[in-house]
């Protein structure tokens, strides 16, 4: 008696048999340049370090002062550099790009290495006075393991990884690797108990512009967080503080989707990883109980002043997304119609069109194809921090833009993905998918070496 194939394997065959077909289905209008106009050409070590296409010369101007604050070094106040002095008193990196090399994605450090694309938030049970994740006593809400002259540093993060094996329907086995993270030498009090980490790695800086620009009812149209249609997927808006609003705004940026717009994520990694106070967040990064750091001298008022902060954050809201490779290659085809079929695109929604009113002119108007939803999504224990971040809980994370997956490793040299690098090539990003896309990830379990093949051609060519 012939064996009852699952109704997904069935489905997988169906999309890859069409995909095969002659005159096989083409790639849909426009998906060729994933960012609309603002798309550039270059799949070299720069591709994520291009301004929009579509942008004037006026315009690129400011876009180069901006680079010039992202890229160059910080210094510790007072200094003859006035301009970018004002580092820490702790801090994480000394620039935007020691984490956002080439305005790539950072790495997770191996065993015994520092800290330097991957930084650790902390926090324990409870809220803050905005519905955010509650501070530590003596650390604030992120690690600081570096620190000026005179202040001591919080601490020293350190990971280490175990093993976990599994095997594909066809025999092929896979590792996964596990982490775990700690703190030693922590310099302000004990770390309570009941102490909250999340780990999290730079992503790539590419197309935040185009992300702010989708409108705000498409993206909640797509919400479903009570899983009225009964397909498993329930994603659900983050409402993060808005610091210039003064109240709660949907979120579209960071891991969790809990920063609302392109100058507040600035803002707080120029704060929460420099030290750099700024016209949003005008104070130090002291928490209570850091009397070195509440002492120490400070580089202005605030420290990046209110235009070359604008340039930054146009900086980083019109770095180009590069174009897709391959769109109308067989193979890449049926990876595409793998990824369908197996649920992938429910959550990494293909297609958006962004609306006229984008807070920079070049975003507007464009069709684009981010492969995101924006939206929070239960992914199970195993990618679990266990640290809620406003309305994310301990287990839900944004779903991650698929654009420029596949010049990652030719711009930052490693193939390593998810929110802190685990995953040491896509396949096992993929693999780590559990809860809401639990199903996605059996799809790919059940598919064969081929397939397999096919998927991973598709998700390189974005």
């Amino acid at each position: 008696m012939t064996p009852v194939m699952p109704a997904r394997r069935l489905a997988l065959l169906a999309l890859a048999a069409l995909a095969c077909e002659p005159g096989p289905v083409g790639p849909e209008p426009g998906e060729e340049t994933p960012g609309g106009d603002t798309t550039v050409f270059d799949t070299t070590a720069n591709a994520f370090a291009l301004s929009a296409r579509n942008m004037s010369f006026d315009r690129r101007q400011r876009f180069v002062v901006g680079n010039s604050f992202f890229n160059k070094n910080w210094v510790e106040a007072p200094s003859s550099t006035a301009s970018r002095d004002g580092l820490g008193p702790t801090f994480h990196a000394r620039s935007c790009s020691t984490c956002h090399f080439k305005d790539g994605r950072g790495r997770a450090p191996a065993p015994g290495e520092d800290f330097v694309g991957l930084l650790l938030r902390v926090s324990v049970p409870g809220v803050d006075a905005h519905g955010g994740p509650n501070g530590v006593d003596g650390y604030g809400d992120q690690l600081q393991p570096l620190a000026i002259d005179g202040v001591p540093a919080e601490g020293a993060p350190r990971v280490t990884y175990v093993e976990r094996p599994g095997t594909f329907a066809d025999g092929t086995p896979y590792t996964l690797r596990a982490p775990t993270y700690t703190i030693a030498d922590p310099a302000y009090g004990p770390l309570p108990a009941d102490l909250e980490i999340s780990p999290r790695v730079a992503p790539a800086m590419i197309g935040m512009g185009l992300l702010a620009a989708i409108p705000e009812a498409d993206l909640l149209a797509r919400a479903d967080p009570d899983d009225a249609d009964g397909d498993g997927i329930s994603g659900r808006p983050n409402y993060p503080w808005d610091a210039r609003a003064g109240g709660p705004r949907l979120g579209r940026f960071g891991w969790k989707a809990n920063q609302p717009s392109v100058a507040q994520q600035t803002a707080g990694a120029f704060l929460g990883d420099m030290g750099i106070t700024s016209p949003l967040f005008e104070f130090q990064n002291c928490p209570e109980g850091q009397a070195q750091c509440a002492a120490a001298a400070a580089g202005g008022a605030p420290e990046i002043d209110a235009d070359l902060f604008a340039d930054v954050v146009l900086y980083a809201s019109t770095l180009a997304v590069p174009a897709r490779r391959g769109v109308d290659d067989p193979q890449i085809l049926r990876g595409k119609a793998l990824f369908t079929a197996a649920g992938c695109a429910d959550c990494h929604t293909p297609r958006h069109r962004t609306g006229p009113d984008a807070d920079v002119p070049e975003a507007a108007d464009q069709t684009i194809f981010p492969f995101t939803d924006l939206l929070l999504h239960d992914m199970g224990p195993g990618l679990a921090d266990g640290r809620p971040d406003f309305d994310a809980s301990g287990s839900e994370w944004r779903t991650a833009p698929l654009w420029g997956l596949g010049l990652v490793e030719t711009v930052n040299g490693h193939t390593e993905f998810l929110h802190d690098g685990r995953a040491r090539s896509l396949l096992e990003a993929v693999l780590w998918h559990d809860g809401e896309a639990g199903p996605a990830r059996d799809a790919v379990l059940e598919m064969t070496v081929e397939e397999r093949d096919d998927l991973l051609a598709f998700l390189a060519s974005l």
